[in-house]
Formats: C-alpha cells, structure tokens, sequence
C-alpha cells in the first residue's frame, strides 16, 4: 500500500503525510491532556476553559502575519525549525510537570507558543504541498492528509493521552515533544523545493499581508468560497457551542450519549475524506459544493425540529462528510489557482476567517440560547445558510472548470 501510494503520489509526499500523522497524534495527545494537567493545578473552569483560549489566541492575532513570513521564507526549512521549537517548549513543559513545578502560567506560555508555531507550520504546510505533489493529485493527497488527520486526532490521540496522563502526568507532553522531533526529521528529508516567484518586489509586511488580501478579494470563486466559509463556521459554532445541552435537554441523551454523538461526528469526517476526490471527479466540484451547502441547511433545521437521538446521529454523519468533502474540495481548488509566492498569504486569510468565525459564533451561540431557547441557534443557522447558499450558487460554477 505504501509503496502504491508512493508511485502516485511521491515518496517527498510520503514524508510530508507521515509526518503530519505522527504530529497529529502528538498534538491530540496534548489536547486530551492538557485540560487534565490545568485542572490538577487548579479547580478553576475559567482557567481550564482559558488554557484552550490560550492556545487559539495566536491564530487571531498571528494568522495574517505568519501568512507573509511563509511567503518569505523557504517552507520547508521553515516548518523543521517551527517544529523543533514546539518540541522545546513541550519538553520544557513535561520537565516542569515532572519536577511538579508546573503552574498556570507556565501552562498558558507553552500553549500559546505551541498555538503561535500552528499558525506557521499549518500554513506552511498547505503552501508547500502543491510544490510536493502534481496539480492533479492535489484532491488525493489532501483528502489522506484529513484522513490522517482525523484517524490520529479523534480515534488514537485522545485517549492515549488521557491514558498516558494517569500512567504519568508528564508522559503526554514528552510524547509530544518527540512527534514534533520526528516529524522535523522526516520534512527536512524532502528534497529542497526552489524558492516560489513573488508577484512583485518586497513590500513592507503589512504591504505584503494587504497584497494578499486584495488578490483573494478579487478572485471570485476563492472569495465567495472564503466568505461562504466563514458565515458557515459562525452559523456552525453558534449552534454548537451549546450542544452538550442541546444533547441533554433536546435528546434526552446522557453524557455517554452526547460522546456516540460526537464518535459519529468523527467516523463521518473519515469517510467524507476517503470519497471527496472520487466524488469531485465523478459530479464535478460544482455539484459537490453546492449540495454541501444544501447539506447544511438540512442539518440545521432537523437538528432544530427533532427529539430522536438516532435522527440527529444520522443528519451528524451526513454533516461531517461534507465538512470533510467541502473542505478537500477548497483547499485543492486554492493550492491549484493561487500563485505559489503567495499561497501563504492567500492560506492565513482562510484561516483567519476559518477560527474567526468559530470564535464568534461559540460567542452567540450561548446568548441566542439563553435568550431565546437551545434550538434558536440552529433556526437562525439555517437561515443563514440558505441565505449563504443563495449569494454562492452561480460564483460556484467556476469550481469545476
């Protein structure tokens, strides 16, 4: 199998994909983990639940800024250094666990310095794939890449970090500490990729991240698919940032329930990832993406109207594998379309917009549902992307050519 993946897509891609899996797994490994290791330093929710802010932040404040430097920088050179770092910081942190000289503070430092090294090596990675792997298997190769994604994420990672943690706190976070290791050894084994052509001379950094922006705003597809990502996760996140509720008040569900939930939600995302090129070159990526945001609409308003567990579960299945499918889709249309000297810039603006809106919605989602009731979000969710649907349906038939 590695060898048949090797001959399509390229042994540098293989180095690329093994190490965004074994860095998954570190990174899973560390979220399951660090919740637990803030509530054994204190009993505080406000502070277990800003330990997950913390490493966030970054992408807020960073995104658009770690999108020019990787646009200046040589990518590869530039994700083995990221790495290299985040393994220090995280074997800082276990040294402190096990020595129990851990503190909050300490806690958040390290996660926001993890969370600034995502907003490099995240979009240094999606800029230095196409450079990797042909135009023509871009769809594939980022369709294993979400697979292995979701294996190590949602299947391996968090409990084997929950388990490392109660064998010994500081386990998870020197576990980490070596994915990242290891993932640096195998990106710096990819054959050197020649610098990427700028568009123009140098500019000045915010000169630079405004280049960026203006060429995603003026390119029709990719802007309407931006925007139509970022109203998406608003409308998304609002409606979930309640649903542990939504799954106790609406579903009767108990907390074991409400976790079946989200195992569908996973195993969903996995198959969505294992059909998205198939189904792009059956229908064409046209169809598929608006039927994805058909999709979306169905889903909100049936979680809005029913009271059967097994009918949410099944609406969460469909869900996910268009938000796998969606997702493929874009980012092979992006990496395809925009200039090598500034898909970094062009990525950090998605991406932006991607934890922006998530931000923001987990926000209104808990007013709209104090306010007005655990499925308001999801009505005004729905509207939302009917309205989204209706802007982005004619912009959209530009995916397939």
């Amino acid at each position: 199998m590695r060898a048949l993946v090797s001959a399509r897509l390229g042994t540098d891609f293989i180095r690329l994909w093994t190490a965004s899996a074994v860095s998954n797994i570190g990174d899973g490994v560390t979220m399951a983990a660090g919740p637990l290791l803030v509530a054994s330093v204190s009993n505080s929710p406000g502070l277990v639940a800003g330990a997950a802010f913390a490493q966030q932040l970054p992408w807020l404040l960073f995104a658009l800024v770690s999108g020019a430097y990787v646009d200046r920088f040589d990518r590869r050179l530039l994700i083995v250094a990221v790495d290299v770092a985040r393994g220090v910081a995280l074997a800082t942190l276990a040294t402190t666990v096990a020595t129990h000289t851990a503190t909050v503070p300490i806690i958040y430092t390290v996660v926001f310095l993890l969370g600034t090294g995502e907003t490099l090596a995240d979009t240094a990675m999606g800029a230095l794939l196409p450079a990797v792997v042909v135009p023509g298997k871009l769809p594939s190769a980022n369709a294993r890449l979400a697979a292995t994604f979701t294996i190590g994420q949602q299947f391996i990672a968090k409990p084997l970090g929950a388990w490392l943690f109660v064998v010994a706190a500081a386990a998870p976070f020197g576990f980490d500490a070596l994915t990242f290791a290891m993932a640096a050894v195998l990106i710096a084994g990819i054959r050197p990729v020649p610098p990427a052509p700028r568009p123009g001379p140098r500019n000045t950094l915010r000169g630079e991240i405004a280049e960026g922006v203006r060429w995603l705003w003026r390119h029709r597809l990719l802007r309407t698919m931006a925007v139509s990502m970022g109203i998406g996760n608003i409308a998304f996140c609002a409606a979930f940032a309640v649903f542990v509720i939504y799954c106790r008040q609406r579903l009767g569900l108990s907390d074991v329930g409400y976790g079946f939930l989200l195992t569908a939600f996973a195993v969903g995302g996995l198959f969505g990832a294992t059909i998205a090129a198939r189904l792009a070159r059956a229908f064409g990526s046209t169809t598929v993406l608006r039927a994805g945001l058909v999709i979306e609409v169905v889903t909100h308003v049936t979680l809005a109207v029913t009271t059967t567990p097994w009918v949410a579960a099944a609406i969460l299945v469909v869900f996910s594998i268009h938000t796998m499918v969606w997702g493929v889709i874009v980012a092979s249309i992006r990496q395809r379309v925009v200039p090598p000297g500034l898909r970094g810039r062009v990525g950090s603006v998605y991406s932006l917009l991607d934890l922006g809106g998530a931000a923001l919605g987990s926000l209104l989602g808990g007013l709209l549902a104090s306010a007005w009731g655990i499925t308001t979000p999801f009505w005004i969710a729905a509207a939302a992307m009917t309205a989204i649907a209706s802007g982005a349906w004619r912009p959209l038939r530009e995916a397939t050519a």
